[in-house]
């Protein structure tokens, strides 16, 4: 098993809307561990790493600008192939192009307040955790899920 962890952010609209319990529920269902969660109000440093390679293009102040204009909420999320899977359950970036069922299928009205960020890959997730988390100290990793503890009976 390829196990993995990614990076997501409940965005500002969606906090504002009070979607937190039902996004974060949707990683949870799926068998997801969250090993690290915080609200919190971005500030301009981190705003302008996390958004990096976005610098310079049309729409960078507008991202800037969303994410610091309420809390986010920070997670690291792990778990079998975390990064394709979670960015599954997202949808597709546009909510017009989501699956059904995604969560920007279900929550997002317009690309510009899609509710969710998630990491597109292994190395993009491990340099925004580190925007948001002191990895060291801040990650629960000494516990199992019921989903762990049923796949490891299953491999016995």
């Amino acid at each position: 098993m390829n196990i993995e962890r990614t990076f997501v952010a409940i965005k500002p609209d969606a906090v504002q809307r009070g979607l937190m319990g039902k996004i974060i529920t949707r990683f949870e269902e799926k068998g997801f561990k969250i090993i690290a969660m915080k609200m919190l109000e971005v500030s301009n440093e981190q705003a302008a790493s996390h958004y990096a390679e976005h610098k310079g293009k049309p729409f960078y102040d507008g991202l800037v600008k969303f994410i610091m204009s309420a809390p986010v909420v920070a997670m690291v999320v792990e778990g079998i192939d975390a990064v394709a899977e979670v960015r599954h359950i997202l949808g597709a970036t546009n909510p017009n192009n989501a699956d059904v069922g995604s969560i920007r299928a279900d929550f997002s009205p317009v690309m510009s307040c899609n509710c969710v960020h998630a990491s597109d890959s292994v190395e993009s997730a491990k340099r925004e955790m580190s925007i948001y988390f002191d990895v060291e100290k801040e990650l629960c990793t000494k516990w199992k899920t019921r989903m762990e503890i049923i796949l490891d009976d299953l491999s016995k």
